[in-house]
């Protein structure tokens, strides 16, 4: 427990205390912020006061940007697994 770091993250107005790796410290202390401001966003943008909604909210922005990233990469990779064969093809064809 001596390489633990004892820090408190606000999140929605409550704060957390958590007991980390002090590696994961900045990596946190980001995505609290992040939070933060999408939250303040979406009580500024749709007049939401139940910290509920806005937390709900904010969780479904926030896994939508990853699925989206991981269909993003998952296209990407096809496509360069579709290149990389009709590069092998062109070599074969070259080396024949």
């Amino acid at each position: 427990m001596g390489d633990k770091l004892k820090i408190k993250l606000s999140i929605a107005d409550r704060v957390y205390p958590l007991n980390i790796r002090p590696e994961q410290e900045e990596g946190l202390r980001k995505a609290a912020k992040r939070i933060n401001e999408v939250i303040k966003k979406f009580e500024q943008d749709y007049a939401v006061r139940d910290k509920q909604d806005v937390l709900a909210m904010s969780a479904l922005q926030f896994a939508a940007q990853i699925e989206q990233n991981e269909l993003s990469s998952t296209s990407e990779l096809q496509e360069a697994e579709i290149k990389l064969l009709e590069l092998n093809e062109i070599l074969k064809d070259q080396l024949n």
